[in-house]
């Protein structure tokens, strides 16, 4: 089972303007092909087909509780599409009627890459690449082989870090600068744990192929306090009893890789403190929530009172 919390892995700082484009660049790493969407449904469906959970219960583990962590991925993503193509919240934005609509207050939303994020999504997240192409099954690897998979894992990773970086070359916003950042050194974390698993399995020390690509998170701004906390060094359990296993993969004297800050590898029962979601200001003329809103927002009010 999943257990959801009503927080992003990290904070995202708000954007500084309303850019849809960059939102549609986002995208990428929502559905494309090595995005967030992928990497949840390779190591999900790897999970529930995973043979002989008892017997190899360390790898099991492993890609377990990476797929949680990756549900939380595709969340925080989507919140930074969806943040980039609404812009700056504005004061009272959400009170009112949506004023005249007819007098085209959308205009400029016809120009950009993903109109369709706009016209049948509120300017909300799709699983999506940057170009509207739909993420579908196509891309997920499941075999039963358990290095095989891995190994699709390590390569999916890799492939993961190397588009984060080429998006993030393409954004100037905070909101989506954070977003590649964070994956960054977290993408980097989850391909230092396949190495080391498959290490374990046929004795080939192939974490001495990272980072592969050679990407200097040291010379990245975002990724910089990640990397001063351990992130790098980090895997969650994401459960607050199950997964501790993994520890015999990412744990026993095993260390950062050499060009990240030193330290011990380290096994964290739960889910990282994480940030609060950001609020979106509601659109009426868009209608989300609605045309004049200010009804629906009362009936939630006196429904919240009577739940406290």
């Amino acid at each position: 089972m999943f257990l959801r919390i009503d927080r992003l892995q990290i904070e995202l700082p708000a954007p500084l303007k309303q850019d849809a484009n960059a939102a549609a660049a986002l995208q990428e790493l929502l559905g494309g092909k090595y995005g967030e969407m992928s990497t949840l449904g390779n190591y999900m469906f790897q999970s529930f087909n995973f043979r002989s959970k008892s017997k190899l219960r360390p790898f099991y583990s492993l890609v377990a509780a990476i797929t949680a962590e990756e549900l939380g991925h595709v969340e925080l993503v989507s919140n930074g599409v969806a943040m980039l193509a609404n812009g700056p919240d504005t004061g009272g934005g959400d009170t009112g009627d949506g004023g005249d609509i007819s007098g085209a207050p959308f205009e400029n939303m016809k120009d950009v890459r993903l109109a369709g994020a706009f016209f049948s999504n509120g300017g909300g997240a799709m699983p999506v690449n940057s170009n509207a192409q739909s993420w579908n099954a196509d891309m997920v690897t499941t075999t039963g082989n358990v290095v095989v998979d891995l190994l699709h894992n390590f390569h999916l990773e890799c492939g993961a870090r190397l588009h984060k970086l080429r998006v993030y070359e393409t954004l100037t916003d905070p909101t989506g600068r954070e977003v590649c950042g964070y994956l960054l050194v977290r993408g980097s974390v989850h391909a230092h744990a396949y190495a080391l698993a498959l290490k374990k399995i046929t004795g080939v020390e192939l974490e001495k192929f990272l980072p592969t690509p050679n990407i200097p998170l040291d010379k990245i701004p975002e990724c910089q306090k990640y990397l001063a906390e351990g992130s790098h060094r980090r895997l969650y359990t994401f459960s607050p009893d199950d997964y501790g296993e993994m520890a015999g993969i990412w744990g026993n004297g095993e260390v950062a890789l050499p060009n990240d800050p030193p330290g011990e590898l380290e096994i964290v029962d739960g889910m990282p403190e994480g940030g609060k979601i950001h609020q979106l200001t509601g659109v009426p003329s868009a209608f989300t929530p609605d045309y004049a809103p200010e009804e629906m927002f009362e009936i939630a009010e006196k429904l919240y009172k009577k739940s406290r």
